[in-house]
């Protein structure tokens, strides 16, 4: 990522660089035509002492051209021209040009946007955030997270994540995502996706349809808070990844109301996926059993197994599960449940039998009597 960064950067003075020769062309163009004007006239008239040669010409009339005295003043009438305007010409640009051109290209700091352009420039097979709110800066952490390069717009020079945005060293363009130059600025075209979560369900549909215009095979996640909206762009646009903000925090309160373990929740169509942490205890029926008997009993999926002998991202079906170790597994609330009645120490497994075996029985007598 080192190697990768310094090469961005290399990329983006050259680009910047370039930028300005651009912006200053004439100023610069002008500066070389009189400092080539004042070698020649120089090298071939003056008389003031020695010749100069090529080497000491060009030196004077760049002196001169920055208003310093060089040499004794000559008496042919072109030297003497070139000794009296140079340096009231060259004045004037360097207060009107050249010191400008000078400070943007050493100081990057006082363009500060223009720079982080010429940064983004840079960028292919990255990922845009449009909005850097709070939903965008957690977006931007994980991705981080995910060693994915990444490239901010938000439009809010006060927003309050901003600045935490730009410590984790991310480039940041200031402006309306919809606008399709700034999209354009942010390599929406070299992009492989855009994340578009500001607070506007139509400022983030706006943005991903000047995306996809921009970008056809580009991948478009959207944040909307209104669900039956988020439905009808998914089949009507053709964006896949419209994300209901309350879809989105219905399982985390559906899970939080029950007492499973419940660590991330979502949806698949209708059926609501749970992912659990739960510790075996030694005691547990489940030690001993077969991570394919747990999954065929529970109805459930087994993802990571952690045991004495370490982690296991794949556990096989003939694993065998350990007391005192710990599984993730992903399952409806209602396998977790079963889950959590067998996942008890024996003595409370059997209590619990045989307490419900009891009321059953004092059910039936009831009934009877």
């Amino acid at each position: 990522m080192n190697i990768q960064r310094t090469r961005r950067l290399a990329q983006a003075y050259f680009r910047d660089t370039r930028v300005l020769v651009r912006q200053f062309h004439s100023v610069l163009l002008l500066f070389a035509i009189l400092l080539l004007i004042g070698t020649v006239v120089l090298h071939f008239t003056y008389d003031a002492g020695n010749p100069l040669d090529w080497g000491a010409a060009f030196h004077t009339a760049f002196k001169l051209m920055f208003f310093e005295t060089v040499g004794d003043y000559p008496s042919h009438p072109l030297a003497q021209l070139v000794y009296l305007l140079w340096p009231i010409m060259g004045l004037v640009m360097v207060v009107n040009g050249m010191v400008r051109f000078g400070t943007a290209l050493f100081n990057r700091q006082e363009r500060k946007e223009a720079w982080q352009v010429a940064v983004a420039s840079t960028y292919h097979d990255h990922v845009v955030v449009c909005g850097l709110g709070k939903v965008g800066c957690r977006v931007v952490s994980q991705l981080i997270g995910m060693q994915q390069s990444i490239i901010g717009i938000e439009a809010n020079e006060s927003a309050v994540f901003l600045e935490r945005v730009r410590k984790e060293g991310v480039t940041v363009l200031m402006g309306d995502a919809r606008s399709r130059e700034l999209l354009e600025k942010a390599g929406i075209k070299e992009a492989a996706a855009v994340v578009a979560c500001t607070e506007s369900d139509l400022t983030n549909l706006e943005i991903a349809l000047e995306a996809r215009e921009l970008n056809p095979n580009i991948k478009v996640v959207m944040r909307m808070f209104d669900q039956e909206l988020a439905e009808r762009v998914r089949k009507g646009f053709g964006i896949k990844t419209a994300f209901s903000t309350s879809a989105l925090a219905a399982p985390a309160f559906a899970a939080a109301a029950t007492r499973a373990a419940v660590e991330y929740s979502f949806y698949v169509e209708d059926v609501l996926l749970n992912i659990s942490r739960v510790t075996v205890p030694s005691g547990s029926p489940l030690v001993g059993m077969r991570v394919g008997e747990v999954e065929q009993t529970l109805d459930l999926s087994i993802v990571l197994y952690q045991g004495p002998e370490g982690m296991d991202l794949h556990p096989t079906p003939e694993l065998v599960l350990a007391g005192e170790s710990q599984i993730v597994v992903l399952a409806t609330l209602e396998s977790l449940a079963r889950l959590g009645q067998m996942n008890k120490r024996e003595e409370e497994y059997q209590s619990q039998k045989r307490g419900g075996k009891a009321w059953l029985d004092r059910l039936r007598r009831k009934k009877r009597g």
